[in-house]
This record gives C-alpha cells, structure tokens and sequence, in this order.
C-alpha cells in the first residue's frame, strides 16, 4: 500500500527562531499585530510499506536520522492511505 506521511517539524521551545523574528517585526511593520512567529519545515511524503504500522516506524526512523535534530526540533507525524 501507499501511504503520505506529512511530517512537521519546529524547534523546541527555548531555541532561537531568526526567520521567525524578522518574519514577526516585518509583520507588525506591515500593521499586523503578530505576536510571535515560529517557522518549520513541513514534509510530504509517499511511501510504501505493508500497513500502517510499518509506515509509522518508517517515518519515526526518517526524522530521528535526517529530519530532524533531537536536540533542537520537535516532530509531529501524520500518516493517510493514498489511493
């Protein structure tokens, strides 16, 4: 089977967030009252695996090796069956 993983990932509180920043003052400078901006990465991904099980620990072991850094990210994983 198919399944698209959508894989979010954001920095932990407590890290700096430059993007962010500049992204929150070009806001208010704009006339927006933006508080706070937190920028992420989101991935999509099409994988095969043999159930949904698999295609969890498929994504989990994706993010703990390349996307993200334990150190400074948090992830959220969705996974749906593609037709």
């Amino acid at each position: 089977m198919k399944y698209r993983l959508k894989i979010e990932v954001n920095l932990k509180p407590g890290h700096s967030d430059p993007e962010g920043e500049t992204t929150a003052n070009l806001l208010k400078e704009l006339g927006y009252k933006a508080e706070t901006v937190n920028v992420g990465k989101t991935y999509s991904i099409i994988l095969k695996a043999q159930s949904k099980d698999e295609a969890k620990g498929k994504a989990e072991e994706m993010c703990k090796r390349l996307l993200a850094n334990p150190t400074k990210d948090n992830y959220t994983v969705r996974i749906e069956e593609e037709e």
